[in-house]
């Protein structure tokens, strides 16, 4: 009878086991479906893409719609692709992630491990900064960046994007540093460390995690942001959001599809490696500093 019972048992918590991986298969499905749409429309003709179905998969493979959304296929005024707005992207965004990262780590060590009167509300005051809409800088920081001479510029974009991720980097840095033993600094004091010393040789090594963390949201924020973009920069420095937005939606004929799908997976691409390559460290880099002790 015990042993009837044991299989019965078993039994049951498979079947439970298959109900929860059918319903993970088909969410997975439900949210990949718009992904598996944009790769077989991109590399259809538009003939194809007019006569078959959305989700049919290709009769034949064509990739020009990517070397058109790239820019290598191209020329003359007709030329909108995306290759010269990328590397725009990334040579602010990438300068934008190490700084703001590297001085959050900063800012979390000294609210944290060097506490001085007032840092409560100074680190309070920061944080206000998560909750502040774009909307709300634009003005005041276009007139800072005039004052500044970065007015439609590459370090003009690094500044404002510093500026904007700082109160998120500190915060995360703050939380995890928190986790962190005082009494580790304090040894580290006694044995002649300074402030400088202490921060580099003990506290960074300690901080892969919450760096990992940093990075994909601030690389991610970064990228995907649209209106900085459009008010900050002009013509070439333009990044990478404003040159999709700007393909997708200016057409002086035949409407592309697979242009437009290929360039926005494109556009895409970079957050999708970053968190593909790092995503796994993400959730366990934001939990690290969660429990003292």
């Amino acid at each position: 009878m015990a042993e009837f019972a044991r299989a019965e048992s078993a039994g049951g918590r498979a079947f439970g086991r298959l109900i929860v991986y059918g319903l993970l298969v088909l969410v997975a499905i439900y949210y990949l479906m718009p992904l598996f749409v944009m790769l077989t429309t991109s590399v259809k003709s538009l003939e194809e893409i007019r006569a078959g179905n959305l989700v049919a998969l290709p009769t034949s493979i064509t990739f020009d719609a990517w070397s058109k959304a790239w820019g290598t296929a191209c020329t003359g005024a007709d030329c909108s692709g995306l290759k010269g707005n990328f590397w725009a992207s990334m040579s602010f965004v990438l300068p934008a992630v190490v700084i703001s990262t590297l001085i959050g780590a900063f800012n979390g060590y000294v609210l944290t491990l060097w506490r001085f009167k007032g840092s409560d509300i100074l680190f309070t005051t920061m944080l206000v900064g998560c909750f502040i809409p774009f909307q709300v800088v634009l003005l005041p920081m276009a007139q800072t960046l005039g004052w500044l001479g970065l007015a439609n510029t590459t370090p003009g974009l690094v500044f404002v994007h510093v500026v904007y991720g700082l109160a998120f980097t500190t915060l995360f840095f703050r939380n995890f540093y928190v986790s962190v033993p005082e009494e580790m600094v304090k040894a580290a004091r006694i044995d002649g460390a300074g402030f400088f010393t202490i921060f580099w040789r003990i506290i960074l090594p300690l901080s892969p995690p919450i760096i990992v963390v940093c990075v994909i949201w601030q690389f991610t924020q970064i990228w995907n942001d649209f209106l900085f973009g459009v008010v900050f920069s002009g013509g070439e420095r333009q990044p990478i959001t404003v040159a999709l937005n700007n393909l997708v939606n200016t057409s002086t004929g035949v409407k592309e599809y697979n242009v437009d799908m290929a360039a926005a997976i494109i556009a895409a691409l970079p957050t999708l490696f970053v968190y593909v390559v790092a995503g796994k460290y993400f959730v366990r880099g934001l939990t690290a500093g969660s429990v003292k002790g």
